[in-house]
């Protein structure tokens, strides 16, 4: 199973933690991590260059990890913008896991 944690602190998100891995298909056919991995590295992608910051990434492993967390000194533009992208992601994710729920699970912390 997939397990996404969603990182919010008074109300902003400010990253995500991503493990694991669904095993809804044969290695290299499953549509389940494929959708997860694009949406979080579109994410990550979209964040490093529509907001042009680097956040802090931590990637690899055998489950499928991926962690991704905003630095603390960010303008409160840049900050709302990363955020945005990132409540996107979250959306698609939801999407996902309404449709695959026996993959994926998405929680908040």
């Amino acid at each position: 199973m997939i397990k996404v944690t969603m990182f919010r602190a008074k109300g902003n998100l400010t990253g995500f933690e991503i493990s694991g891995h669904a095993e809804s298909g044969p290695y290299g056919h499953d549509l389940v991590c494929a959708a997860v991995s694009a949406v979080s590295f579109g994410a990550v992608n979209a964040v490093m260059s529509l907001c042009d910051i680097e956040p802090d990434i931590e990637q690899g492993g055998e489950g499928g990890y991926l962690k991704m967390t905003l630095p603390d000194d960010l303008s409160e533009e840049i900050r709302s913008k990363a955020e945005i992208l990132l409540e996107g992601m979250q959306v698609s994710l939801e999407t996902i896991e309404h449709e695959y729920q026996q993959y994926i699970q998405i929680s908040h912390r």
